[in-house]
């Protein structure tokens, strides 16, 4: 889904930028992110590259940055990431990128954007290997009806929360190793790839 045109202007702003440095991606560090070092890393919803900046900086042996929006696409290539490839797709069906591709996916908040999510959880495990790290941060829905009827971002209504995604998780072969949850507001992830 894209975002709309309020979301697509708080998403690239300078807020969001310095709670994406300094607070979501130390916490996704801790929780498993590190694992990037000399891996081969997919991000789902790259937004404007920021997240491949960061994730740079753990030296990944390659990464992949995809998003739905061609603007961000453009944005993000524009930070000229040293051998980043970024590409425009679906998280719910990427042909483009082969089977067991990658050793983390990390996924900063977007699925809750996409009203096929599971499908997206599903093509995480497609994308990873065995023993493969999904690491991932998302606001859960008591935040997302707050912010749509505060900032009318207008989410689509897929059932998204919480709750759903760890039952998602289980079902597609994942083992949630670490979470860290703020009830009703925000949950982040380190999820292991244990069955095929």
């Amino acid at each position: 889904m894209r975002l709309s045109d309020a979301e697509f202007k708080a998403m690239n702003g300078r807020i969001r930028g310095q709670l994406h440095r300094r607070v979501e991606f130390p916490l996704l560090r801790r929780l498993g992110l590190s694992e990037s070092a000399g891996k081969d890393v997919i991000e789902l919803g790259c937004g404007n590259g920021l997240g491949a900046e960061l994730i740079a900086s753990l030296r990944p042996r390659s990464y992949v940055g995809i998003d739905f929006m061609p603007e961000q696409i453009e944005l993000a290539k524009l930070r000229a990431v040293k051998d980043a490839r970024f590409l425009v797709g679906d998280a719910t069906h990427l042909p483009e990128l082969s089977d067991q591709s990658a050793d983390v996916v990390v996924i900063f908040g977007i699925l809750h954007h996409i009203p096929l999510w599971q499908q997206a959880v599903r093509e995480c495990a497609r994308l990873l290997r065995p023993q493969g790290c999904l690491i991932v941060e998302e606001p859960d829905a008591p935040a997302l009806r707050g912010w749509d009827r505060v900032l009318r971002w207008a989410h689509p209504k897929t059932g998204f929360s919480l709750v759903g995604l760890e039952a998602q998780l289980a079902s597609t072969g994942f083992r949630i190793e670490k979470r860290v949850r703020i009830p009703g507001v925000f949950g982040f992830y380190r999820a292991r790839r244990v069955a095929s």
